[in-house]
């Protein structure tokens, strides 16, 4: 990853995956997440986008660690309530299957595996314990 790529951050202020994200998830979710990031500046956007990509950093020096772990698990709950925050109302298995899609779509492992190598396979499972963790809670 070179430095120009780890500081440019995600970029919200366009959605090349609504189709596919409303055929998945339903009108509501896609509309529920539009509208977050439509009250956004694009200033606002960019700065959310640079957070997300700070969080993501943060999540791969936890890559060499167990997923089940405290501080995985701590960083899960940190990742789960951004996402709770800034998008959509997830439930855990909803985050979980999230994680999945980060190893099953290549598009989703070439993007977060720019922070480093490894890191969507890790919040996979990382995921899938924080949300199996939250149901038995």
């Amino acid at each position: 990853m070179t430095a120009q790529e780890k500081f440019q951050g995600f970029d919200f202020n366009e959605n090349p995956y609504e189709a596919e994200a409303r055929s998945l998830w339903g009108d509501a979710a896609v509309d529920q997440s539009a509208a977050k990031l439509t009250a956004l500046s694009p200033e606002g956007r960019n700065a959310m986008g640079k957070e997300m990509s700070a969080l993501f950093a943060e999540l791969a020096s936890l890559r060499g660690e167990d997923p089940a772990c405290a501080a995985a698990q701590a960083g899960m709950d940190k990742l789960f309530r951004y996402f709770n925050r800034s998008f959509c109302t997830y439930t855990p298995q909803a985050f979980a299957g999230l994680g999945q899609m980060y190893v099953t779509d290549e598009r989703f492992t070439q993007n977060i595996d720019r922070f480093g190598e490894g890191l969507s396979r890790f919040l996979a499972e990382a995921m899938a314990v924080y949300a199996k963790n939250k149901a038995n809670q």
